[in-house]
């Protein structure tokens, strides 16, 4: 048995769901002399199939962020069986990268261009002292936070805004995005996490939003003051920058 069933033709076009612990990685994206999630991804697909592969992703998480809802795409040779890739790769590369699904889908369909929202979470442990368990994917907030500054203070993010005063400026960029959720859940007692989906994101915005957010759960800032930051259109209007172990890249949604 082989990954391929020669019995079809044309080109195949796969899509994997991706999951990963990105502690060790140096973000997604490959990079020359560096340890990333696409390097080591494409490295693996490669070997598998025995040819090239070009990846797509639907976002590329900076060094030290995870995720557990990454789509890749890329092209294959007609015929891939895409249940014996999943395992093999999952065989060379998990725990720390696991492919969740692999599917054949339409050659019109692009990991990046076709999805319509991508949804980040961002976990708080909020608690007296720290939790081991959570200690990779958390940010670790001593000071008591206050639910209800946090959740007033996420609700001016909803909408279509200029989030200059959150994003690293990219000449010919824009930094205007629309956030249709902005929302704070509390999953046990001093676990909180933060959800927030738009269309798309630019290079740490949430890292930006959560370390503003915090500001105010902690009562350094007021809620009132969100809507001031986010008019500003400054980056020296953002205190706070939360570290990027405690977000993941939990879903990308497609029509």
């Amino acid at each position: 048995m082989t990954l391929f069933d020669a019995r079809d033709e044309g080109p195949a076009k796969v899509k994997l769901v991706v999951a990963y612990d990105g502690t060790g990685f140096r973000g997604f994206a490959p990079q020359p002399s560096h340890r990333t999630v696409g390097g080591v991804l494409t490295a693996t697909i490669e070997k598998v199939l025995q040819h090239d592969v070009e990846l797509v992703c639907a976002g590329r998480t900076d060094a030290g962020v995870h995720a557990w809802g990454q789509v890749v795409s890329f092209e294959a040779q007609p015929g891939l069986d895409p249940w014996r890739l999943q395992n093999s790769i999952n065989s060379m590369l998990a725990p720390e990268v696991v492919v969740r699904s692999s599917e054949l889908v339409a050659p019109s369909f692009d990991a990046r261009h076709s999805a319509e929202w991508r949804q980040y979470r961002y976990t708080i442990v909020n608690r007296p002292v720290p939790d081991p368990f959570q200690d990779r994917f958390s940010w670790y907030v001593a000071e008591k936070l206050d639910l209800r500054a946090l959740r007033l203070a996420a609700d001016p993010f909803i909408g279509e805004h200029d989030f200059a005063s959150f994003c690293r400026k990219k000449e010919g960029v824009t930094t205007t995005r629309r956030v249709v959720r902005s929302q704070w859940q509390i999953e046990d007692d001093g676990l909180l996490r933060y959800e927030i989906r738009a269309h798309a994101f630019c290079q740490q915005m949430v890292r930006s939003i959560v370390g503003t957010l915090v500001d105010v759960g902690v009562g350094r800032r007021r809620p009132g003051d969100v809507l001031g930051i986010i008019r500003a259109g400054d980056r020296n209007a953002v205190g706070n920058i939360a570290p990027p172990h405690g977000l993941c890249l939990w879903e990308v949604g497609y029509v």
